[in-house]
């Protein structure tokens, strides 16, 4: 399948803005957020549900595991083992769904918390078991002001202009996928657990989805397109790039939410909606005024806070939330 001019341009859009978006996403958030968007080195949270997924350590990694809160939220990074932490609704509750949430965080860091741990324990409450991937992530220096120095470094390089792509077929063309194939590994280890653990979880092993945002967003699309035997039954894809790709005939129900002031992927137009709707396959757009970027489960006064509830009753619409007899 090809995804290269997708993930290109997905490339082009991360060199160009991440380093903003990781260090002033404030400035598109709540007032009291964009005061507290110092980054302050905490111990990392104990983690008693994670489990370790079978991908193994990162290759080549030297840094080591490290957390920082920002915008009264957690973030980690430099992840070299991925985990997979369940959030399951209470039995009575229970629908038999599932969704596999990816935070984002431009491959280096993840938004642990925002785009995580709250997603999750949201969509537990409405009957279905989440499982938070903490995946692993590019390599960065290991003191936190290395970490900030390479990120304005990444920054002030966006403004040099983009090398043209290569021509079709032309030799040597690196597969985009290698870019975060680790990744992409662990997403379908993710699968591979739940499915496998379903009837202990009392999930529906042909209801499990996933959502992502951001880079996670990212992720998301590349398991639907590119992960083999993950097959999510449905995605989210939450302020993630909205590029063009080849749909297969059997891709999932999509969900979509970005703002329209979203200062990373709302200025291109909306090749992935056109392409879902060319294949013939369902598609939801939610394109909210005003938001920015990285509102996830941040309670802002804008209408982008209502992606949840909306993304709620899509899943309710495609019957992922009626329980099965």
């Amino acid at each position: 399948m090809n995804l290269t001019g997708s993930f290109r341009q997905a490339k082009r859009d991360l060199s160009k803005t991440l380093g903003l978006a990781l260090l002033a996403v404030a400035t598109t958030a709540l007032p009291a957020l964009a005061q507290n968007d110092k980054m302050v080195p905490i111990a990392i949270p104990a983690q008693p549900d994670a489990i370790v997924l079978n991908t193994g350590p990162l290759p080549g990694a030297t840094a080591t595991e490290s957390w920082h809160s920002q915008y009264g939220s957690v973030f980690a990074r430099n992840v070299t083992v991925a985990t997979l932490t369940p959030f399951l609704p209470s039995p009575e509750k229970a629908t038999g769904a599932a969704v596999i949430v990816a935070p984002g965080g431009g491959f280096r860091t993840l938004s642990m918390q925002n785009e995580g741990w709250d997603v999750a324990k949201a969509l537990a409450d409405r009957g279905v078991a989440a499982f938070v991937l903490k995946y692993r992530l590019n390599q960065t220096p290991q003191d936190m002001a290395g970490f900030e120095a390479s990120m304005r470094e990444m920054f002030a390089g966006a403004a040099r202009p983009a090398p043209p792509p290569p021509a079709p077929g032309a030799g040597g063309a690196e597969n985009p996928m290698m870019r975060i194939a680790p990744q992409i590994a662990d997403a379908r280890a993710a699968f591979a657990l739940v499915r496998s653990r379903s009837k202990e979880w009392h999930i529906d092993a042909d209801r499990i989805g996933m959502v992502g945002f951001s880079a996670g967003a990212m992720l998301t699309m590349a398991t639907t397109l590119a992960g083999e035997d993950a097959k999510p039954a449905f995605i989210g894809d939450i302020y993630g790039p909205l590029a063009a790709v080849n749909v297969p005939a059997d891709a999932p129900p999509l969900f979509i939410a970005l703002a329209a002031d979203d200062p990373l992927f709302a200025h291109g137009d909306f090749g992935l909606v056109q392409s879902w709707q060319k294949a013939k396959r369902p598609v939801e757009f939610h394109y909210y005024e005003q938001g920015g970027h990285g509102f996830g489960m941040y309670q802002k006064d804008t209408t982008s806070t209502g992606w949840f509830d909306a993304f709620v009753r899509w899943m309710t619409m495609h019957g992922y939330l009626s329980k099965r007899k």
